[in-house]
């Protein structure tokens, strides 16, 4: 797999930043949002994308969308509002812990088959592994957090789909890899 080649500027990171916060405010508000137009065309493009919200260090919401069928802004504005709302992991969040929230944006490049587990390295691929009607997704930045090597990344991406860790070695199971852009 080649490098994930895509990188925003610091305009748009902002953009996609202040637009997440925005959307959380206006639904805390009980308002639809308004979203302004993405300042560069760059983010029209369609990117599947992750939005993570962490509140003193611990996660708090985090809620993706892994194709990229629409605009990137319009993916992070609907990803903003899920993670803070509907997580299922979570109860909605409050407007006194959206105070001290910190916001993470992970865009992800296309998801494609993994070739071989050994392949994987830890903190470039993210992985999604399906089996038997059970699918688990693990982010890039989640095993450098955690401290994992590759087969530990592995199989907690078992665990994260409910299966047994080690059933990434079972045939019948499909691997995906990908990368993203975390800001």
């Amino acid at each position: 797999m080649d490098a994930f080649r895509f990188a925003l500027t610091a305009q748009e990171k902002d953009y996609l930043k202040a637009l997440a916060r925005q959307v959380i405010v206006a639904r805390l508000d009980g308002r639809e949002p308004d979203v302004p137009p993405p300042p560069t065309d760059v983010l029209r493009r369609h990117f599947g994308a992750f939005v993570t919200l962490t509140r003193n260090g611990r996660l708090r919401g985090c809620i993706g969308h892994i194709v990229g069928d629409r605009p990137l802004f319009e993916t992070i504005a609907a990803m903003a509002e899920a993670a803070a709302f509907g997580d299922p992991r979570f109860a909605p969040l409050t407007r006194q812990e959206f105070a001290d929230v910190a916001l993470e944006i992970s865009i992800l490049s296309p998801l494609t088959p993994c070739p071989d587990p050994q392949l994987v390295v830890v903190g470039r691929h993210g992985l999604l592994l399906r089996r038997e009607g059970r699918s688990g997704l693990l982010l890039p930045q989640v095993p450098v957090e955690w401290g994992w090597d590759r087969e530990t990344f592995l199989d907690q991406t078992c665990h994260k789909a409910g299966l047994e860790p080690g059933c990434w070695k079972t045939p019948g199971t499909a691997l995906f890899w990908f990368e993203a852009e975390v800001f």
